[in-house]
């Protein structure tokens, strides 16, 4: 068993005062809790992120499109799991029509990308796969773990005026101007075992109480264990609420019996 390290990353609009198990590290302005991948498994982060204002306006790319453009880096596709959020919070996932790359361009210009996007309330409990291509933004007050590619390739559409660079030629030429797919959302996933996420870099479960069988064998190698309200054990040492560790294999995990956790695992 190996608990990942964590490193907090500031940013402007991140939270001052984090939710539990966090609350140690409030009085920052903390927008991210990163959990380095390991060795084993460095194709795939685990973030919670906290926002007390809206995220940019970004998309990315998929690997064949990063290599068209020249990065060194993987493509993104990522999903997220709201854990609490403000009954006015919401989520910009998408485009209510569609949108050619000059009307996408002309739209983050002159700030109406905004109010073109969809915007999804989300309370506890909802799930939001997001392929690459997709344009999205996180909004204000909400607190989510996301699961993703292990890539730091981000391009801004649109920032609210801050003052950071826009990639306004890589977003139009890997951005799909169209809606999100229904399938890619759900809610109440924390209400029973399953599929959260299939894509085609990392599957991603949900397990409340012991899993299926299938679970456990579809887990049969490496994976993270990510505690969502109650403690697990692993090899026979603790894994807390907070923390995201490495298993060998699923079938080392004794998990709480009524208690949430997520396991995920490569492709």
């Amino acid at each position: 068993m190996k608990l990942l390290p964590r490193r907090l990353v500031e940013k402007p609009w991140g939270k001052n005062d984090l939710p539990a198990p966090f609350e140690e590290f409030s009085g920052r302005s903390i927008g991210e809790i990163w959990f380095e991948p390991p060795p084993e498994l460095p194709s795939i982060l685990v973030k919670y992120i906290f926002t007390s204002q809206k995220l940019s306006v970004q998309v990315h790319p998929t690997d064949a499109q990063a290599r068209e453009l020249g990065e060194t880096d993987r493509g993104k596709e990522e999903c997220w799991l709201i854990l609490d959020a403000e009954p006015d919070a919401k989520l910009g996932i998408g485009f209510g029509q569609h949108l050619d790359a000059q009307a996408m361009r002309a739209a983050a210009l002159d700030g109406s990308i905004e109010g073109l996007m969809d915007w999804y309330p989300v309370k506890r409990g909802d799930f939001f796969f997001i392929p690459a291509g997709t344009v999205h933004a996180i909004g204000a007050s909400i607190s989510l773990i996301e699961i993703q590619q292990n890539s730091d390739i981000t391009y801004r559409l649109y920032d609210y005026g801050r003052p950071r660079e826009l990639h306004l030629d890589q977003s139009v030429a890997v951005a799909q101007g169209g809606p999100h797919a229904p399938s890619l959302r759900r809610h109440d996933v924390l209400s029973k075992s399953g599929t959260l996420a299939s894509g085609k870099y990392f599957t991603a479960d949900c397990v409340i109480g012991e899993p299926a069988p299938e679970v456990r064998s579809a887990y049969d190698a490496p994976c993270l264990v990510i505690p969502v309200d109650t403690a697990v054990s692993l090899s026979g040492e603790s894994v807390d609420v907070g923390q995201c560790a490495l298993a060998d294999t699923a079938q080392n995990v004794r998990f709480s019996t009524s208690g949430t956790c997520l396991l995920v695992r490569p492709v």
